[in-house]
């Protein structure tokens, strides 16, 4: 840091770095840490005692902010309705996170009177700079900290032998050194044997779904139904976007769907294995399709479609709080006007296959008499004919100079 800090809030979650952190900042800058943890659906076992944990570790204190209906609603929701995916595979679940979590440490650091925030993310990812650009979002004047590059640890095994020493509990041990990182949405694995792409990932690794193998012997049907692009009903029965997202994460887990294995193509430059468990997304990403196909027009949806690379590159890169992405979103959000309609999605042994869908009259574009390969009354098929060869004249035109060449 250029500067000394006079106090500083650490986004802490109780794990290996920030823990470490704690500790190392206090010893390093001689200066008061506030812990701040966000609860954004990591689940009671990540959060309990975390308190206790930070003021033993040296925390002057620890405010832990419920922020689970608004990650479900103003940040997952929005999401959602862009369709994003992040190089066709990624349903970017720990990206769209941390706006939402270093938004919250920027309200605790005025709330106490801080100067400086901190983060555990490190000098290769992608956290640093979702973090930090969500600062300069809310707060710019407010100092950053990054504790990973600055110190001399060269790594967790070392970090590892730090907490031993300094007798910091850590939820992680040389045996074990992979990293998980959970919410709401979904949960993130990496590093330590995951590190070798050609390893496949052991079967007790995962936390959120079932192995294909050892799931039901007969499928799971669920019904979502949409309105305004969101869904608002799971089986018929309404919730709220926090409820919905949580009953369908353990139904599609029971169902060993949305697991996936990827390298992926991080912003500062290098490639990155990671392994993801995305139950409940994944189901609503393939109904939402569904709906999508009876209620958009058909150059809506490829317009929309091609958008949806620059949304996800945007939500992945950290830029969540940027004009452009609030650009895209208010057209996407635009189009989703008319996105109403239900989906019949098959889950077995994992798969996610979209079964049936409907859409009320008013927003339907689908017309069975038009489609029907049976005799009907509303469409000429000799129309085709001049549709034809109104597309092919430039097709023609193109061709008969390449033969004139040719002779």
């Amino acid at each position: 840091m250029n500067s000394k800090p006079k106090k500083v809030v650490l986004a802490y979650s109780g794990g290996l770095d920030t823990s470490v952190m704690l500790k190392w900042i206090k010893e390093t800058y001689n200066c008061p840490v506030v812990a701040y943890a966000a609860n954004v659906g990591q689940g009671d076992e990540e959060l309990e005692g975390l308190e206790e944990k930070a003021l033993q570790t040296g925390a002057e204190e620890c405010h832990i902010l419920d922020l689970q209906k608004e990650f479900a609603e103003d940040f997952i929701f929005p999401m959602l309705r862009a369709g994003a995916i992040y190089e066709n595979t990624y349903l970017l679940g720990t990206s769209i996170a941390r706006p939402i979590i270093a938004k919250g440490q920027v309200e605790i650091a005025k709330k106490t009177s801080a100067d400086t925030v901190a983060h555990g993310a490190t000098g290769k990812g992608n956290d640093q700079i979702r973090f930090e650009l969500t600062y300069a979002a809310f707060n710019p004047s407010l100092k950053v900290l990054s504790p990973w590059r600055e110190w001399d640890f060269g790594g967790r095994t070392e970090l590892i032998d730090f907490a031993k020493q300094h007798k910091i509990p850590i939820p992680v041990s040389n045996e074990k050194p992979f990293s998980t990182d959970r919410n709401l949405f979904h949960i993130s694995f990496e590093g330590g044997i995951l590190e070798n792409p050609w390893t496949e990932p052991p079967e007790d690794m995962y936390k959120l779904s079932k192995s294909p193998e050892e799931t039901p012997n007969t499928p799971t049907y669920v019904e979502i139904t949409y309105k305004d692009g969101n869904p608002t009903e799971l089986n018929g029965t309404k919730m709220s976007p926090l409820d919905l997202i949580t009953k369908l994460n353990v139904i599609a887990g029971e169902n060993g769907i949305g697991r996936v294995d990827i390298v992926e193509n991080r912003f500062i430059g290098m490639k990155s294995r990671g392994v993801y468990e995305t139950p409940g997304g994944t189901v609503l990403h393939e109904a939402k399709k569904a709906v999508e196909s009876l209620t958009l027009d058909k150059e809506v949806i490829h317009l929309k479609n091609s958008l949806m690379p620059e949304y996800s590159k945007l939500v992945y890169n950290g830029f969540w709080y940027s004009p452009e992405r609030e650009f895209l979103q208010a057209s996407i959000d635009s189009s989703m006007l008319s996105v109403c309609g239900t989906a019949r999605v098959k889950l077995f042994k994992g798969s996610c296959r979209v079964v049936g869908r409907k859409a009320p009259s008013n927003y339907n574009l689908y017309r069975e008499d038009l489609a029907t390969f049976e005799k009907d009354s509303v469409y000429s098929q000799k129309d085709a004919e001049g549709f034809i060869n109104l597309n092919a004249l430039r097709i023609k035109t193109s061709s008969e100079l390449k033969n004139k060449d040719r002779n």
